[in-house]
């Protein structure tokens, strides 16, 4: 139905950058929809959920690093987690803002068109600099390049590092870029 860029996998599995111009990495195996839990009627798979995920502190660092400071945010930004840009005859699906609040997170996964759920690996949050959540080009490229007119819906959850969960569905008008 979609068209990923499987080819990234290994990419994932190594945990290494994406090479400039390719894909974001995802992981490489794709796992059975199990729900759970329910969030504004859509159902959290927890079979995407990485393994021994632990709960980190929530001490406020000031520097949002931790879920208590990242989740408001992002609650009130949910219309903004994914973008979509139709280029160069392709989809590039951007997770952009979701990067930007990564070191409050501890996963994030995504669905195209109903498919099942994938990982995409966060990059590292960068504790030592002075901006950790900054996007910098050994993160690799926040976006995926898709087969052009082939997302219709994206599917995103995340796992924040208190290890409570969100899940949004998008339909393709609700995020497409003019």
């Amino acid at each position: 139905m979609f068209d990923f860029v499987f080819a990234v996998f290994a990419i994932a599995a190594s945990a290494q950058p994406a090479p400039s111009g390719e894909a974001a990495p995802v992981v490489a195996q794709s796992v059975p929809h199990v729900a759970t839990t329910a969030t504004d009627g859509l159902a959290i798979n927890r079979a995407v959920i990485p393994a021994g995920l632990v709960a980190q502190s929530q001490t406020p660092s000031g520097k949002f690093t931790t879920a208590a400071e990242v989740k408001p945010i992002l609650n009130m930004t949910k219309a903004n987690w994914v973008a979509l840009r139709d280029y160069d005859g392709q989809d590039l699906l951007y997770v952009t803002h979701l990067w930007s609040w990564r070191c409050g997170l501890s996963a994030l996964a995504l669905s195209l068109n109903g498919e099942p759920m994938q990982n995409w690996p966060l990059p590292p949050c960068h504790s030592d600099t002075a901006a950790p959540n900054a996007i910098i080009e050994s993160d690799g490229p926040p976006y995926l390049r898709l087969k052009q007119g082939g997302v219709q819906s994206v599917t995103i959850q995340i796992v924040y590092d208190d290890l409570s969960t969100d899940v949004v569905r998008f339909e393709r008008s609700d995020i497409l870029m003019p």
